[in-house]
């Protein structure tokens, strides 16, 4: 895969400068939580998604890669993974996995995979 997890697509409608926090965010099956924190550090972006209720008021760690579309206008963002797919990446703990290069491959070789994990492939 020659694509780059952790980067936002250039048809997503990222704009430099605009917080994405606060942003609902829905997987291609509904909603799944609001951005708590986002980084758009070249070669490492990502959004940090508090699911509230959704899985018992977890956090998931989301790469740019996985953003589809970005709808300022309506503060939502849009990812190409269904629920099911972000309940079952690997856990994220937020103190241990935000620098963890480990971390982020493990994470991207999740949605890259297609197979056993059920990711489609960024």
């Amino acid at each position: 895969m020659t694509e780059n997890a952790w980067g936002y697509r250039e048809t997503s409608g990222r704009l430099q400068g605009v917080d994405l926090s606060g942003f609902k965010v829905e997987a291609v099956d509904g909603g799944i939580g609001k951005v708590d924190r986002h980084s758009d550090e070249v070669g490492s972006a990502y959004l940090v998604v508090d699911t509230g209720p959704w899985i018992f008021g977890k956090e998931v760690l989301l790469p740019a890669g996985t953003v589809s579309r970005i709808d300022v206008d309506e503060e939502k963002i849009y990812v190409d993974r269904t629920k099911e797919q972000i309940k079952n990446a690997p856990e994220f703990h937020r103190e241990k996995h935000l620098g963890d290069v480990g971390y982020h491959d493990e994470l991207a070789d999740y949605y890259r995979s297609g197979g056993a994990f059920g990711g489609r492939p960024l």
